[in-house]
């Protein structure tokens, strides 16, 4: 156990040749009661001698600096001392190529900054930046497997809201079970590649599924065509009334909310800005709660590996309407918050590891038409 885990502190250090950057991230880190700033540096050969005094939890990584480029860092580091690293660039928004090398390599999550007023930018994100990084730590290395992560943009903070700012909680009537099942899923870190692990040995046949994975705005479109280039379902970034369809997923998009309605025997997705709930957005809670509205009986909810509660208020929601449900163990997650939270709740029918999701959903969905 690291020294951090004794005394309940984050250790982190940040790299970063900004001095701006490194002055306002240690500032905000350090307002965080659980966590500690240990060290700074304007580029990686600084870091490496400050890693030999003291090995932090997490590491804030800029992609861009001198002498060295951050994602050479990321590599070196990751093949001789894995730490989890949280890169944090202006670099990563403008093109997928840097962004694809960064998670390759092994970063943990990415944060976005923008080109100018990071200062101002970074302070709004207060909220969003600490717990990343606490999240962060928390990442278990050895089950990634080289996974790439979870994406968050830094948004502005607002008190943690629920799902009652989007649309009204179920009304206690449950649908009627249909012909027609459709399968909601939510997931924050580790899930890109736990989403893929899933979607890739799901059948054309399977029944629509829609999907809340925090990421930010403009990495959904490139996500969903990576996923749709490897899976035999359609994949592809939601638009505000496209149709859940079998073999069809549809992914919300960064910076949005996403929401099942139904029409008759049809359903179809809501795409819609709105406040953070439960500090993001996408947030899972919006989907399930939907799916607890719309389909009721009709739907399967599956929440996977993540941090912090997000999703968990929604599936007992969809439990309540009729829903079945499924959540990943602890043993596969990267970051076993989400799900323990909705287990915590007593409202998940199955606990399954990873590689199982699949054959659950389609062994929920037999059923269901049977």
């Amino acid at each position: 156990m690291s020294l951090s885990r004794q005394h309940g502190r984050v250790k982190v250090l940040i790299v970063d040749d900004s001095a701006t950057v490194r002055q306002t991230l240690s500032s905000i880190l350090e307002s965080d009661p659980e966590i500690e700033v240990v060290g700074v540096a304007a580029d990686p050969f600084v870091a490496a001698r400050r890693l030999a005094e003291v090995v932090p939890d997490v590491i804030t990584l800029d992609v861009e600096m001198p002498r060295m480029d951050g994602i050479t860092f990321l590599r070196k580091l990751m093949a001789q001392h894995p730490i989890p690293v949280v890169m944090c660039s202006s670099l990563v928004e403008s093109g997928t190529q840097t962004l694809s090398q960064a998670l390759e390599a092994g970063a943990v999550d990415i944060m976005l900054k923008p080109s100018i007023g990071v200062a101002e930018h970074l302070a709004e994100a207060k909220i969003q930046i600490c717990d990343m990084v606490k999240a962060a730590a928390k990442a278990r290395l050895g089950a990634r497997k080289n996974r790439p992560p979870v994406l968050h943009a830094v948004r502005e903070p607002e008190k943690k809201l629920s799902a009652d700012v989007m649309l009204p909680p179920p009304a206690g009537h449950a649908m009627a079970k249909t012909t027609e099942t459709v399968v909601c899923i939510g997931a924050s870190t580790g899930g890109t590649e736990s989403l893929r692990e899933v979607l890739e040995v799901l059948p054309a046949a399977t029944p629509g599924i829609v999907i809340v994975q925090h990421m930010p705005e403009k990495f959904t479109t490139s996500f969903a065509q990576r996923l749709n280039s490897l899976c035999e379902m359609e994949v592809k970034e939601a638009e505000d009334g496209d149709a859940v369809l079998r073999g069809r997923v549809l992914i919300a998009p960064g910076n949005y909310h996403m929401m099942l309605e139904r029409s008759g025997a049809k359903y179809y997705v809501t795409v819609k800005e709105g406040p953070l709930v439960s500090r993001h957005r996408p947030s899972v809670d919006v989907l399930f709660r939907s799916a607890a509205n719309s389909a009721g009986a009709n739907a399967i909810g599956v929440i996977m590996t993540g941090m912090g509660d997000d999703g968990a208020r929604g599936l007992q929601e969809m439990k309540q309407a009729g829903a079945r449900t499924i959540a990943q163990d602890e043993a596969t997650s990267i970051v076993f918050g989400m799900p323990k939270e909705a287990i915590a709740r007593g409202c998940v029918d199955r606990v399954v590891p990873l590689q199982n999701i699949a054959k659950e959903i389609l062994n929920i969905a037999a059923c269901h038409c049977a």
